[in-house]
């Protein structure tokens, strides 16, 4: 049978051509106004998941590679 991708990893994951996996930050969508400008900084960089985790966000999106 073939596969379904979880809809929810794949809006929140991608991945590179290496086979990194890339996401963006949350608590960057609305009440701005209550978070500090450093916060606000940091929340704009993305990041990498950390290896371990990479085989579970695989079993979610079984397409993405």
């Amino acid at each position: 049978m073939k596969l379904k991708t979880k809809k929810a990893a794949a809006k929140r994951f991608s991945f590179t051509a290496t086979g990194k996996v890339k996401f963006k930050r949350t608590n960057k969508r609305h009440n701005l106004g209550n978070k500090g400008p450093k916060r606000k900084l940091k929340l704009r960089k993305g990041g990498y998941v950390f290896e371990g985790d990479i085989q579970h966000v695989r079993e979610c999106m079984p397409y993405g590679r």
